[in-house]
């Protein structure tokens, strides 16, 4: 099984931070040295500009790496409909090939030491009527890491994902708390049980604000991504 320099970023649900989180894990690896370059392999909810479709979630992950990488790598498929990926493609006619996703994965590791991969929406999201994000995930041989939204509810399906990870056979990496709810309660208790209960170490905590794709990861984050041999 293929290890790092590709990362895999998945999360407990959609909107769960998966982007602001791969921002900042790019970010905090170039600041330390690390060429890094994210890749979202499949886009919904594109706006055209011109000519070209653009997505947000891809902005972002340029502004937060120098590596300036092909934007047919970097983002193969782009759809304009806000839904699901799998019905996205079929309203444009498109299949969504996975042995197209991993050649472009491999090409664009030809532009930096360390690739993230943000998967859309869940574990089990589909992308086309045979193969889930999952699939997608385990083809690349990526180590995982996940980005749990902490809000009511956190827990059950923090540890379904685990349990759904393991089960395909790849490694957890590590894990992300995005507090997208400010208003939790016992926001603590939940974090030191995830702690516990998530075979995995924490990666880092992300506060709710709007300028957190902004911050960096501290470095204990990156030396403990080192020691997955990144």
């Amino acid at each position: 099984m293929a290890i790092a320099p590709r990362y895999f970023i998945t999360g407990t649900d959609t909107e769960v931070g998966k982007t602001v989180a791969t921002a900042q894990l790019l970010r905090a690896l170039n600041q330390a040295n690390i060429p890094a370059v994210g890749m979202k392999p499949v886009a919904s909810g594109c706006v055209l500009q011109g000519d070209i479709l653009v997505n947000e979630d891809v902005e972002l992950h340029r502004a937060a790496s120098p590596i300036a990488a092909p934007p047919e790598l970097s983002n193969p498929y782009r759809f304009v409909p806000p839904i699901s990926p799998h019905l996205a493609a079929a309203e444009a006619g498109v299949n969504i090939d996975l042995a197209h996703l991993l050649a472009c994965a491999e090409q664009l590791q030809t532009y930096a030491h360390t690739v993230l991969i943000e998967g859309a929406g869940g574990w089990f999201a589909p992308l086309n009527t045979q193969a889930r994000i999952a699939d997608l995930a385990v083809a690349l041989e990526a180590p995982v890491i996940l980005v749990v939204g902490m809000r009511l509810g956190c827990i059950n399906h923090a540890l379904l994902s685990q349990a759904a990870i393991a089960a395909s056979g790849l490694s957890l990496a590590g894990w992300i708390a995005n507090r997208v709810d400010p208003n939790m309660q016992r926001y603590s208790d939940n974090l030191a049980y995830l702690q516990v209960n998530i075979a995995a170490p924490l990666l880092a905590e992300i506060e709710h604000s709007p300028m957190a794709a902004q911050a960096c990861l501290n470095p204990q984050a990156i030396d403990r991504l080192k020691l997955h041999k990144l």
